[in-house]
Formats: structure tokens, sequence, C-alpha cells
């Protein structure tokens, strides 16, 4: 079963946080919710809490993961660009050749990190000048797969983001398996 380690720091979308699990496991991937400061309750950008399922210490026992997923949210992102844990597991991913996936105002992790530098990316409209500065081909498309990584742009995209990275792990047929249950437009 593919894997995958979703990286939750406080102020994360929500949304974008848990459509994007819910998508994954619904996929057949399994899917390591990871807390960035530990297993306690994590406050995300609209006061909704989300409780992680392994810190991500504990987490990155487990490594490597098929993919690694960012959520976006401004404060979470920030969080996440400023931690060197998760500029060492995302450099070592992309080492490996391995998916890396990112959402909303979480490119901006990748930029920091310098990682997929040259590649076609997506973000969330706020961020898309930050994004724009770095070493990064910019497209509005709503979900963008560039090799082994895959952007996208915000809450309203995450049913197809996670259909994305289901697809890139499992196949295209299973991607679309979960359409017609969900009842997802795409």
């Amino acid at each position: 079963m593919p894997s995958a380690i979703v990286l939750l720091a406080e102020g994360a979308e929500e949304m974008e946080t848990v459509i994007t699990v819910d998508v994954l496991r619904r996929g057949g991937i399994d899917v390591t919710l990871a807390g960035l400061t530990g297993t306690d309750p994590v406050l995300c950008s609209r006061q909704v809490k989300v409780v992680p399922d392994k810190s991500l210490d504990d987490a990155l026992k487990s490594a490597p993961y098929d993919v690694i997923v960012l959520p976006g949210g401004g404060t979470g992102a920030k969080n996440l660009r400023e931690s060197a844990a998760v500029g060492k597991l995302l450099k070592e991913q992309e080492e490996r050749d391995a998916l890396v996936a990112a959402v909303c105002a979480a490119p901006t992790e990748l930029k920091a990190h310098g990682i997929g530098k040259g590649k076609t990316v997506t973000s969330h409209p706020g961020v898309a000048d930050q994004i724009k500065e770095g070493d990064y081909k910019y497209s509005e498309d709503r979900v963008v797969q560039d090799g082994k990584l895959i952007t996208s742009r915000g809450p309203g995209t995450c049913f197809e983001f996670g259909l994305k990275i289901v697809e890139a792990l499992q196949g295209a047929e299973k991607a679309q398996s979960l359409v017609p249950p969900m009842l997802v437009k795409v």
C-alpha cells in the first residue's frame, strides 16, 4: 500500500488538510497526519482543531513515504517554511525522486527549502508573486503536475488535488473510481 505523510502545523488550512487526507485514504493510501510540534490538537486557520496521528518526530521513524503532502494556510505554511526538519525531509524526498504535493500557500515552502526548482507550479493567487520570483514557471491551472511535483491552488481545488495524488500513486482508474461516490465535479 502506498504511503503518505501530511504535515500539520498550527495555522494550516483545515479543508486542505482534511479533504486531502480523506481522498487519499479513500484511494487506498496509508496516510499519516503528522503534527509538526507533537500530537496535541492543532488549531487551524479557521479555528478548527485537528488531531495529528503522530508527531512529526515519530512519523519520521517510518520514513520514507511515497508522497509528502503540504497543506496551505498562511500561518501553517510559515511554520513549515521555518522548520529545519521539514526542509530536510523535503530534500531527502526530492533526492529519492519521490512525490511532493503542495497546495495554496504551501508552494512557498518549496521555494524556501529549494525544492522543485525549474518546475511548473501553481499556488493560491495571494502568494503567486512570491512563487513567480523564484526559480519556477507559474501556471494558473487548478492542479499542476510536473514530474514528481504536484501543486494546487486552494481549498476549492482539494478534491482535484487529492485525486491527482491518488492517480500518481494508484493509477488513473483508481482515482476515477472515487469520483462518483463522492459526487465530485471534475
